[in-house]
């Protein structure tokens, strides 16, 4: 067994046999053999994704601006995280492909395994509803929200504290940024004020990621305050 399919049943999730193979099939072998692809169940598992994640960072992330909002989802719904996914789930190990992606190695492509992933919840939502895609989806994806969050990467969080602060009249953040090390292994340290009040505090190989670690923390010190 896969660890795809150990996990489905760890979930409690039973897939139709017939949409867990058509989940797999991919158009080149589709091509070749006449027989029905996997492009309708990717396209009804990209939407379930979008809309199980969506909901999930709206509810998780009430302060974030659509932007941000869109950013945060676009870093764990777009081909290479789904690609990564896919890999960890032994996901290539199923498919079924055309003699000329298996010649050019199309069990390990990125694009073959991202739109494989979202078929797979396609036959999830059909064969069981979307309480168990749903199950699925927040299973896999949440701790991929939640990293992508903390680590901050998705989003300008300087531009969000800014605009917040602007927002309470306190004026602009003031960052000061301090460097440690050789050239070639340089940490640098920032910490930002907000009238005058350490917020946050940032240490980084450089010095933008290490005022955007400093502005995520004070994003989260004052909006949960």
């Amino acid at each position: 067994m896969s660890r795809l399919e150990d996990q489905l049943k760890e979930l409690g999730v039973e897939v139709d046999a017939q949409l867990f193979e058509l989940s797999f099939t991919h158009r080149s072998f589709s091509y070749e053999n006449d027989v029905p692809s996997n492009e309708r169940l990717e396209f009804l598992g990209d939407a379930v994704l979008q809309i199980v994640v969506t909901e999930h960072i709206v509810r998780q992330y009430p302060d974030l601006a659509e932007g941000h909002l869109a950013k945060l989802r676009a870093s764990v719904v777009s081909s290479a995280p789904l690609a990564k996914l896919a890999r960890s789930l032994d996901v290539g190990q199923h498919l079924r492909l055309g003699k000329g992606e298996i010649a050019t190695k199309g069990h390990d492509k990125t694009s073959i395994l991202a739109d494989t992933m979202e078929a797979v919840i396609g036959a999830i939502h059909l064969s069981q509803g979307p309480e168990a895609s749903a199950r699925f989806v927040h299973h896999n994806f949440d701790p991929l929200i939640a990293a992508s969050a903390d680590s901050g990467d998705y989003a300008d969080y300087k531009t969000v504290l800014q605009e917040l602060t602007a927002r309470q009249g306190w004026g602009l953040p003031r960052y000061e940024v301090t460097g440690t090390g050789p050239d070639h292994e340089r940490t640098f340290t920032a910490v930002v004020h907000v009238q005058e009040r350490v917020m946050g505090q940032g240490t980084a190989p450089s010095k933008k990621r290490a005022e955007q670690i400093a502005a995520r923390l004070a994003v989260t010190e004052l909006t949960s305050a």
